[in-house]
């Protein structure tokens, strides 16, 4: 990966919009008085239910409205391709869709609802209702799923002494303008698309297993600001090695520790399970390595020949404020 000054990259990841983003959760749940304790914990990728010998998981993703009329038909699709990964990062396996889509008239809903029914199709997900409204003045998606785990995958269970894992599906291309790196749509109706279905089972596999307690999918704050949710949330700190991550070749690091992949992982794992968990990924053809450590503190390092810079630390100010 080409890079910019490491000093200089740690600032742009956290003065970026997507960590400022995931900072106004913090308002959000002061604003709703919500417990930090107990189940549902807030700060997974999912809400998860004590339910009979397993978890109901519940998630749901809203989309921008500059998003939705520039993409229609990846905005709809992305609404269950997003909420499939959030499952599978909490160690379970999706149920069903419901969708709330506002939009001026039904040729505008259309392709929307088309990239909607064919995401449905490709991760063999049901859409079994919602809301509609076709004469609205905006256009806006809204989409939520209901999953299943056995076992759980959680943000609040790294520990210290765990290794950091990156997974990561390089087989994609970038979804210009956004910061989307898409190893999934272009499969869509097509015999490769059972692949991603597959592609997503691994993670039960792995906590089913007992391989792994903590995982998180890379979502919209990068791959540096997923791991600093994973470590607000289990109380520790981390360090990444930059040169370890799976990445494209000759990609920009700044624009690749920015990008939101269709399938990316972190996950923690004991030294002696990297193996196992790598191996794991490797068979399906992800990639996937062992990018950092989890250790007591409260930072979020990054290191890159012989180099370290702090990109953010908890002690100082918290991220979501969803630490227990």
């Amino acid at each position: 990966m080409t890079a910019p000054d490491l000093t200089a990259l740690a600032r742009q990841i956290r003065q970026g919009r997507a960590l400022a983003a995931k900072h106004d959760i913090a308002e959000v749940v002061a604003r709703l008085g919500l417990p930090a304790e107990g189940l549902p914990r807030l700060g997974d990728d999912c809400a998860a239910i004590p339910d009979g010998d397993g978890f109901l998981l519940f998630a749901t993703e809203g989309f921008q409205d500059a998003f939705v009329r520039s993409m229609p038909w990846f905005a709809g699709y992305c609404g269950v391709m997003v909420n499939a990964g959030d499952v599978a990062a909490m160690g379970g396996r999706p149920i069903a869709v419901v969708d709330a889509l506002w939009s001026r008239d039904g040729d505008q809903a259309a392709p929307i609802l088309q990239g909607l029914a064919c995401g449905a199709r490709t991760y063999g997900i049901p859409v079994l209702g919602g809301h509609t409204n076709l004469r609205a003045g905006q256009q806006a998606l809204s989409v939520a799923i209901l999953g299943r785990a056995r076992r759980l995958l959680t943000s609040f269970d790294a520990r210290p002494g765990e290794v950091l894992v990156a997974a990561i599906d390089l087989r994609g291309r970038w979804h210009d303008p956004h910061p989307f790196w898409d190893a999934s749509s272009a499969l869509c109706d097509t015999e490769a698309a059972g692949r991603l279905r597959g592609d997503l089972e691994i993670l039960p596999g792995i906590a089913e297993d007992g391989l792994s307690r903590a995982a998180k999918d890379i979502s919209m704050a990068g791959l540096v600001g997923t791991a600093l949710m994973l470590a607000e949330c289990s109380r520790i700190g981390i360090t990444i090695d930059l040169d370890a991550i799976p990445a494209p070749p000759g990609v920009d690091m700044g624009r690749w520790l920015a990008a939101f992949p269709s399938y990316g992982f972190l996950l923690t794992a004991r030294p002696d399970d990297v193996p196992a968990v790598l191996a794991r990924f490797a068979a399906r053809g992800i990639a996937a390595s062992a990018i950092g450590a989890c250790q007591d503190g409260t930072c979020v390092d990054v290191i890159r020949d012989g180099a370290r810079e702090t990109v953010w630390d908890l002690a100082r100010a918290p991220l979501m404020g969803c630490a227990p």
